[in-house]
């Protein structure tokens, strides 16, 4: 796995986790708390307040692809695991982090080239680490890795998976909660969760406005990237029109906001030289201050944990001083982390 030269210099001690959805909480999904920060100052309200920060013009870029149930109870060696399924390759491959169990609290780095694990009747042999290189939070045995797949693991998932989830949910919750409304493709092994705040509703509110949105596709992975660990590799797709969308509002002088990281890297992924082009296939574009943006000018996010990669992408749309101040008022005033969390809008003009 590839390592992050940078270090993201925002510091904070993370606020509260979210430790069910918003409906669970008496919310509508837009009644979320919702932090704007732009250059001109910090301000607070709900998610569906979003309309009153954006402009005609504006151009929202999301994100389509919908999550699926990519977490599963397997069988290692004799002993019980929870299998995470990060990627389903083209030759018929699959990437896959094996976790503790029974609720998947941490990375199983003890696993071997030719292990297998077993879900149901189907036998996945670990061939080598992913993209061929040690991939741990210790420095020690190896999380992400190859195998091949022997047997139907779509038939297992689709019968007996469920949603990823970690230790800070106060239950388990059903793969709807984990669905956008701009999911139509499934794909993603974990949520885009910056779009789960939208409604139905609230996208009216925006187009009426004159605020377009430019859809893309990319398929998330595992989220939780460890030790320095870059993003890996993932599939996406920029259409045409998405690609068209994006070029003409930036030409008019709207703002291209892109929700959540996986638009964000989506998006400058296709970029060539100051436009948008069409494009699709595996990226390993990592957005960061030393490699920044080139088309983004905002960011709809929720709150990433302390030294996270994901927080490099933050600043390096923001800048590292509006993501201070952010992440600064966001741990005073009590916001919620993580995918059921809170939001913020980072404008950097």
């Amino acid at each position: 796995m590839t390592l992050v030269h940078e270090t993201p210099q925002t510091r904070f001690a993370a606020s509260a986790f979210a430790p069910r959805p918003a409906e669970s909480r008496g919310l509508a999904r837009d009644e979320v708390r919702l932090l704007v920060a732009t250059p001109d100052g910090l301000s607070h309200g709900r998610f569906a307040d979003l309309p009153d920060h954006l402009r005609a013009g504006d151009v929202l870029v999301v994100n389509t692809s919908a999550t699926v149930a990519a977490e599963v109870d397997a069988d290692l060696d004799g002993r019980p695991v929870v299998l995470h399924v990060a990627h389903r390759l083209d030759d018929g491959d699959a990437v896959v982090e094996l976790r503790t169990a029974p609720d998947a609290a941490r990375s199983l780095l003890t696993a071997r080239v030719d292990d297998v694990v077993r879900v149901g009747d189907v036998r996945l042999v670990l061939r080598e680490p992913w993209l061929g290189q040690a991939s741990s939070p210790t420095g020690v045995g190896n999380r992400l890795w190859r195998v091949s797949v022997r047997g139907d693991l779509d038939r297992q998932l689709d019968w007996n998976g469920r949603p990823i989830a970690y230790g800070y949910l106060d239950r388990r919750y059903p793969l709807a909660d984990y669905q956008t409304v701009f999911g139509t493709r499934p794909g993603s092994a974990e949520m885009a969760s910056a779009g789960r705040p939208f409604t139905h509703e609230l996208v009216t509110r925006l187009v009426t406005a004159g605020v377009q949105l430019a859809p893309v596709t990319l398929h998330t992975g595992v989220s939780s990237q460890e030790a320095g660990e870059a993003p890996g590799p993932e599939w996406f797709e920029v259409t045409p029109t998405s690609a068209r969308v994006i070029n003409q509002a930036r030409a008019n002088g709207g703002r291209v906001v892109a929700v959540g990281t996986t638009a964000t890297r989506a998006v400058e992924s296709t970029v060539r030289g100051s436009s948008v082009v069409a494009g699709r296939g595996w990226t390993d574009r990592v957005v960061t201050p030393a490699d920044p943006p080139r088309v983004v000018d905002g960011l709809v996010t929720g709150w990433h944990d302390p030294m996270a990669s994901h927080l490099l992408l933050v600043e390096a749309v923001a800048g590292p001083r509006l993501t201070q101040a952010a992440y600064d008022a966001a741990v005073a005033e009590g916001y919620l982390w993580h995918e059921f969390g809170d939001s913020a809008l980072l404008m950097r003009r």
